[in-house]
């Protein structure tokens, strides 16, 4: 996790990707449709289920050049933070 669970809870993010019930690659399509019509330097929250996720999300951030922030889990749901930079 690049950020404190305490600080991306009070991150001020630009755009919700509601990701949960959503398998494998699922999670990381949504991210993308989404993102890609974000201005550079918004910040998604994506709040997903499958666990997976954890994994995909960080390693798709670093290919494509975006930052991956961090990620927490609240009540089952998994919430994963990616700044646009491209």
């Amino acid at each position: 996790m690049a950020s404190g669970v305490g600080r991306l809870k009070t991150l001020v993010c630009d755009q919700v990707v509601d990701a949960r019930g959503r398998r494998r690659p699922g999670p990381v399509l949504a991210v993308k449709r989404s993102i890609s019509g974000a201005p550079v330097g918004a910040v998604l929250e994506v709040i997903a289920t499958d666990p997976t996720t954890l994994a995909e999300i960080p390693s798709w951030t670093a290919k494509v050049g975006h930052e991956y922030l961090g990620s927490f889990e609240d009540e089952g749901d998994l919430h994963l933070f990616v700044r646009r930079l491209t």
